[in-house]
């Protein structure tokens, strides 16, 4: 059968997009205004939400392609159409270097093609001073001002964060690189500068004093992913093929990708905003997955969250002011601006008055895959061993409301662990710890697609964990060194169990004591 739809899958070039007809959600109404905003201008998002597309669609506009836009928003903004001559690098190539040696020759590497058409000077031995050569050619050749793209500005220094000694090795580097951005300003018309994480710019940026940030602006928020408007209109379609696959109805289908996708806020006043790259794979495949996770939860994130001794449970609600999570990435003194900036948190809720800003998991998507990425980093087990030895038994017996049947395989389990090289004496660190119990429960049941929550503040006290299932709420208390009773007699007095009674599902108390020789489900105690 002949695809009628194509899908922009690994496509991050715009005139490929329009050239070969691949679905477009037009956005070029924000580009042309992001391009008549500021001169020099910053914009930080997560990975694969098309930051590179629209450097492209920068780059196509500045060049003057017009033939390109045609039936698009921006042809009722643009009338000159002028051409700038582009400077567009991509730095995503440059990362995983070894030394700040090694940095320099990769960022050459990527400029060398630029120096066909703009010549090079023999001095010219470093990024920093090509750059500067470049932008000066190309403003004689042309007579017009340069246009200069950067994309993931700071990928040489994602893998050194915690590198004392290269980091600040790297820094120089691309501070080096830089430095022709605000020395050339008279020769530039428009600068655009994309990332994952906010440096500040007086470590990376140093020279350039009027950089605008625009990564919180609520014009822009919607400038990359798709809003809730733009599914249900430019890609209708594709719902329906996706819900015909699933045997759903068109409105099933919308409310099942709305949980697994959207959710995503870049500002107070943003619009709901879907993961791009995840919405057009499930249209592609026919199937609705964890794509954001294919490669993995990035390795400098699980970094950060170990070295800050990030309290993974905490994550599920946090208030907070701007300052908390929307600050330079070397001033961190937590793990929260890693975690919003790479897309794991998100701002769902602002209260002007108070100027907090409530920050959670953006969806299903993100809460499974970050948690596989978390279990052999906090608790020692392999994501795909929980999967395959255990996590279809224990959801079952949930389904089925049978409690009991759902803690004999979580007590199996937990007593045969097969745990990651290097954990047991961890383990051994940490077992007398509740915590570690619930941090064990808490990621299975997250990775098992279940709304958990837990030290969940009552009248009582804390909680220490609910969870949602369609038809009951099951609240949890923990006890290490202590028996199930004891646990469920104070879920009782302290009416834990109160605040899900008006729910309208059933509502299931359990106990559990857990075994620290052991390191398992000693008993439970269970309670309609």
């Amino acid at each position: 059968m002949e695809m009628k739809r194509k899908y922009p899958i690994g496509i991050q070039t715009f005139s490929e997009i329009i050239k070969v007809g691949y679905v477009y959600v037009d956005k070029t109404d924000l580009v042309w205004q992001l391009a008549h905003y500021a001169k020099f201008i910053f914009l930080s998002r997560p990975r694969r939400f098309g930051k590179s597309l629209l450097s492209s669609t920068l780059n196509s506009y500045f060049s003057g392609q017009r033939e390109l836009f045609e039936g698009l928003k921006i042809m009722d903004l643009e009338t000159e159409w002028e051409q700038y001559p582009v400077i567009h690098v991509d730095l995503s190539t440059a990362k995983s270097q070894s030394s700040a040696k090694d940095l320099q020759d990769a960022i050459l590497f990527l400029l060398k093609p630029l120096t066909a058409e703009f010549d090079k000077e023999t001095d010219e031995t470093t990024p920093g001073r090509l750059l500067s050569g470049l932008i000066h050619r190309a403003y004689k050749k042309t007579g017009k001002q340069v246009v200069v793209l950067i994309d993931e500005y700071d990928a040489p220094l994602l893998d050194v964060l915690h590198e004392e000694e290269m980091l600040p090795e790297f820094r120089r580097v691309l501070q080096e690189f830089y430095q022709p951005l605000k020395a050339n300003e008279a020769m530039i018309r428009f600068c655009f500068i994309t990332g994952i994480t906010k440096f500040s710019q007086l470590s990376i940026f140093s020279t350039i004093n009027n950089l605008m940030n625009v990564t919180m602006d609520p014009k822009f928020s919607s400038i990359c992913g798709i809003t809730e408007h733009e599914l249900v209109t430019t890609l209708k379609e594709d719902i329906g093929l996706l819900a015909e696959a699933y045997k759903m109805t068109w409105e099933e289908m919308h409310s099942k990708l709305k949980l697994q996708y959207d959710g995503y806020h870049f500002s107070e006043d943003s619009e709901e905003i879907y993961n791009p790259y995840s919405l057009m794979k499930s249209f592609l495949s026919h199937k609705v997955g964890n794509y954001w996770f294919e490669s993995g939860t990035p390795t400098f994130l699980i970094r950060q969250m170990l070295h800050f001794h990030t309290d993974i449970m905490s994550l599920e609600q946090l208030e907070v002011p701007s300052s908390a999570f929307d600050q330079p990435t070397e001033n961190m003194e937590d793990a929260l601006p890693m975690l919003y900036q790479s897309g794991y948190l998100t701002i769902k809720d602002y209260d002007h008055e108070s100027e907090m800003y409530t920050l959670s998991i953006p969806n299903q998507e993100v809460r499974v895959g970050y948690t596989q990425g978390l279990l052999p980093a906090y608790i020692g087990l392999r994501s795909a061993d929980v999967q395959a030895s255990f996590a279809m038994k224990f959801w079952r017996a949930l389904k089925k409301d049978d409690i009991d049947q759902a803690m004999h395989e979580m007590q199996a389990y937990l007593a045969s662990i097969p745990y990651v090289e290097g954990f047991k004496k961890k383990l051994k660190d940490v077992a007398n710890a509740e915590g570690f119990y619930e941090y064990t429960m808490y990621l299975i049941f997250s990775m098992l697609n279940v709304y958990v929550r837990t030290q969940v503040k009552c009248a009582g006290g804390r909680v220490d964990m609910v969870v949602w299932m369609p038809e009951t709420v099951y609240v949890f208390e923990l006890k290490v060194g202590d028996t199930a009773k004891a646990a469920l007699k104070q879920i009782n007095d302290k009416n834990y169990a109160i605040p899900y009674q008006a729910d309208g599902r059933r509502v299931v108390k359990v106990g559990v004591s857990m075994n620290a020789e052991t390191r398992t489900v000693e008993e439970w105690d269970v309670e309609s």
